[in-house]
C-alpha cells in the first residue's frame, strides 16, 4: 500500500497542473499563444476600462485582477470581474512591455529601460533596476529567476526576490521580444538575426543558428523545435537539436514583416502579419494550410481558444478563425488599433486598443 501511495503521488507531479491565468505575454514560458480556458461561442462585452493616452500591452491575468501598462507611464490593476480599478503605479516612462505575475509581484520595463518589480496586490514598488536602454521586452520567469530583453542590446537575469543582477549576456541588436523557456534554457531571436540558446543557471551561450533576417517577435516552443516570423517576411521552424533551419515559409506575392509573435499547437503553427493575413502552417513541413485575409495588418499576436484562432488588427477588428478551417466564426469592432495581443483566462477575453480602452469579452448575462 505504501509503494502504490508512492508511486501515485509520484506520477500526480508528473501531470501538468495549468490554472486558469494568463500570467504571461503568451500565456506560458514556451511562448506558445495556446490558452488553457475555453470561452464561449459568442463574447459579448462584459465591461471596459480607460487609460489616459493608449495601451500597447498585453494584459496579464492573475486571481482577481488584471494587469496592463499604459503609455502613459503607468501600470494599471482592475478588478477581473467588474473592471473597477484597484490600483495605479507610475513607472518612469511608457510601457510597451507586457507585464508579467510571478510568485505575487508583477514585473515589466519601461522606456527608461528600468525594469520594474511590484507587489500585485498591493501596487507598491518591491525594486527596480536600470539597464542602458528602452525596453519593450516581455519578462519571463522559472526558478527564482526573471528574464528580459533591453535595447542595450544585453540580455538578462535578475533574482526575483531582490533584483539582483545573476548573469547577462550580449547580443549584437536590440532585444525585443519575450525570451522563451525550454527546460533548463532559454531562447532569444533578436535583430541580430540569431536564434540564441542559453544556459538559464550560468547564463553560458550553448548554441546558436543563423537566421538571416531581423526578428522583432518572441520564439514560440514546442518540443524540439522554435518557430519564429522574420522581417524578411518568412516564418522559420529550427530544429534545436540539429542546431539549423527545419523549414522556412514565405508566402508567393505579400512580402511584409512578421512583427507578432506565432501561436503553435501539435497541429498548427499560426502566424499574422502586416501583409493583412493569418497563415495557419503544418509544423513538420511548414506546407500552408489555410490563409485568412484581412482590410488591415495584424501586428498584435493570435491566441488559439480550443477549435478558435483570436486575432486583433490594426483597423480596430478582432476575429475568431476556425483553427481547422480559417473560416471567420465572430468578430467585434472597435474605434481604435489593436497592438496589443488577447489574453484569455476564466472563459473570459481581456485586450486593449491604442486609444486606451481595454475590452474584456465573455457570456453574456442572462
Amino acid at each position: 500500500m505504501r509503494m502504490l501511495l508512492f508511486f501515485l503521488v509520484f506520477y500526480l507531479f508528473l501531470i501538468p497542473i495549468h490554472a486558469e491565468e494568463w500570467s504571461r505575454f503568451r500565456g506560458d514560458a514556451q511562448s506558445t499563444g495556446v490558452a488553457n480556458s475555453s470561452l464561449p461561442a459568442e463574447l459579448h462585452v462584459l465591461w471596459t476600462a480607460k487609460i489616459e493616452v493608449g495601451i500597447e500591452s498585453t494584459a496579464a491575468i492573475w486571481r482577481d485582477a488584471v494587469y496592463v501598462g499604459g503609455v502613459d507611464e503607468k501600470l494599471y490593476a482592475f478588478d477581473f470581474d467588474s473592471g473597477v480599478l484597484k490600483w495605479t503605479y507610475v513607472a518612469t516612462g511608457e510601457i510597451k512591455s507586457s507585464p508579467l505575475v510571478f510568485e505575487k509581484t508583477v514585473y515589466f520595463g519601461d522606456g527608461n529601460g528600468v525594469f520594474h518589480a511590484v507587489d500585485a496586490q498591493t501596487g507598491k514598488a518591491v525594486w527596480t533596476f536600470q539597464t542602458d536602454g528602452e525596453i519593450v521586452s516581455s519578462a519571463n520567469a522559472t526558478g527564482g529567476r526573471i528574464l528580459f530583453g533591453s535595447y542595450d542590446q544585453f540580455l538578462y537575469c535578475l533574482a526575483s526576490d531582490d533584483g539582483a543582477l545573476l548573469w547577462k549576456i550580449e547580443t549584437d541588436g536590440y532585444v525585443h521580444g519575450m525570451p522563451a523557456i525550454a527546460q533548463a534554457h532559454t531562447l532569444i531571436a533578436g535583430c541580430d538575426g540569431l536564434l540564441r540558446v542559453i544556459d538559464i543557471a550560468s547564463g553560458k551561450e550553448q548554441s546558436q543558428i543563423e537566421l538571416g533576417a531581423y526578428v522583432g517577435a518572441s520564439a514560440a516552443v514546442y518540443q524540439t523545435r522554435a518557430y519564429v516570423g522574420t522581417y524578411e517576411s518568412q516564418v522559420l521552424c529550427l530544429d534545436l537539436n540539429a542546431k539549423e533551419i527545419a523549414w522556412s515559409y514565405e508566402h508567393p506575392q505579400r512580402k511584409f514583416p512578421y512583427v507578432a509573435s506565432p501561436s503553435v499547437t501539435p497541429e498548427r503553427v499560426i502566424v499574422a502579419g502586416r501583409d493583412k493575413m493569418v497563415h495557419a502552417l503544418d509544423p513538420d513541413t511548414g506546407v500552408v494550410l489555410w490563409t485568412y485575409t484581412s482590410r488591415s495588418r495584424f501586428e498584435a499576436s493570435p491566441v488559439v481558444v480550443d477549435d478558435r484562432v483570436f486575432a486583433g488588427t490594426t483597423g480596430g477588428k478582432i476575429v475568431a478563425l476556425n483553427l481547422e478551417t480559417g473560416e471567420l466564426g465572430w468578430e467585434f469592432v472597435t474605434g481604435s488599433e489593436f497592438v496589443a495581443s488577447p489574453s484569455v483566462a476564466r472563459e473570459r477575453l481581456i485586450i486593449g486598443t491604442t486609444d486606451g480602452t481595454l475590452y474584456c469579452f465573455g457570456k453574456a448575462e442572462e
